[in-house]
C-alpha cells in the first residue's frame, strides 16, 4: 500500500536530480551535453513552481572522483535553467554534495544536511516538504529528516523499488506522472 501525502500541507518540493529530472548513467553525467531531461520532467517542475518552492538535493561524487569539476556542474546546471525557462520553470536552490562517498561528509544523502539547508532557507519544517527521489539514499535521507517521499521509477527507481520491498512509500512512475496526480 503506498503511504498518502497530504499536498495541502507542503510548501516546498525537494528533487534528486539525475535520474529525477535528467536521464541517470552508471558512467556519471559529465558534462552539459550529457545532462538530457527525462521527458516531461522540465514541464512537471514548471508546473510545480506554480504551487510550491522548488530545489534540488543531489550527490555529486563525479566531482570528488574528479570526472568533472564545479564549474562544469554550474555549466550543467545552467543549462538546465535555460532549458526550464522555456518552460516557464525555475529550480529556487541548488544544494550538491561535491565528495566522494569515503570522504565521510555530512553532507551526502543519507545525510540530511542538504535537507536541512532547504528548510532553514525556505523556513519550512521537515512536516511542509516532500522528497522525490529514485534511489535508496534519497528515502533514507527523507526518512531521516522526517519529511514526505515519493519514489520515481525512472533513474534507479526500479531497482530501488526492489530494494525498499515492503515499504510504506508512495510511488510514481515519473515526475511527470506524480504532477498530474497532484491536487486530484
Amino acid at each position: 500500500m503506498d503511504k498518502v501525502i497530504d499536498w495541502s500541507k507542503i510548501k516546498a518540493v525537494v528533487l534528486d536530480r539525475d535520474g529525477v529530472i535528467n536521464h541517470d548513467s552508471d558512467a556519471y553525467i559529465k558534462s552539459p551535453e550529457e545532462w538530457i531531461p527525462i521527458a516531461g520532467s522540465l514541464a512537471a517542475i514548471a508546473k510545480l513552481n506554480q504551487g510550491f518552492k522548488v530545489a534540488i538535493a543531489t550527490n555529486q561524487s563525479g566531482i570528488g572522483r574528479g570526472f568533472y569539476d564545479e564549474l562544469v556542474l554550474a555549466q550543467m546546471h545552467q543549462k538546465m535553467a535555460d532549458l526550464l525557462a522555456k518552460h516557464h520553470g525555475h529550480i529556487d536552490q541548488i544544494e550538491f554534495c561535491p565528495h566522494h562517498p569515503d570522504d565521510g561528509c555530512e553532507c551526502r544523502k543519507p545525510n540530511t544536511l542538504m535537507l536541512e539547508k532547504i528548510a532553514r532557507n525556505f523556513d519550512l519544517d521537515p512536516s511542509e516538504m516532500v522528497f522525490i527521489g529514485d534511489s535508496k539514499s534519497d528515502y533514507e535521507s527523507a526518512q531521516a529528516f522526517d519529511c514526505a517521499f515519493v519514489l520515481v521509477l525512472t533513474g534507479k527507481g526500479l531497482q530501488t523499488l526492489e530494494k525498499l520491498a515492503g515499504k510504506d512509500i508512495q510511488i510514481e512512475k515519473s515526475l511527470a506522472k506524480l504532477v498530474e496526480t497532484i491536487g486530484n
